[in-house]
């Protein structure tokens, strides 16, 4: 995306990164998930879940902002979002444990 001009505090800003964790079984394929995703990260799998119906499947792992979208979508709550950790937050908290 780009702006018309750059924010003031845009090195201070973290964007945040998510992993989103999809319960294949209990999908039935609506792909609300799929169309409304706002930086365009699932797509429609070509397999059957055990209901019948082809469950999302992650094309962009990297590219999730962790927005819940998708989860507040999901009429069966088969998908949600956690926040992955940054390397070096997970590195500072085992330095603070020593």
């Amino acid at each position: 995306m780009k702006f018309w001009r750059k924010p003031f505090d845009a090195d201070k800003i973290k964007i945040p990164n998510g992993e989103i964790h999809i319960i294949a079984d209990r999908c039935k394929g609506c792909s609300f998930c799929v169309e409304y995703c706002p930086k365009d990260v699932l797509e429609l799998s070509e397999e059957f879940n055990v209901k019948g119906y082809h469950p999302p499947t992650v094309k962009k792992p990297d590219d999730c902002v962790a927005c819940h979208l998708c989860e507040m979508l999901c009429p069966e709550f088969a998908i949600y979002v956690t926040l992955k950790e940054d390397e070096q937050t997970a590195e500072l908290a085992k330095e603070g444990e020593q």
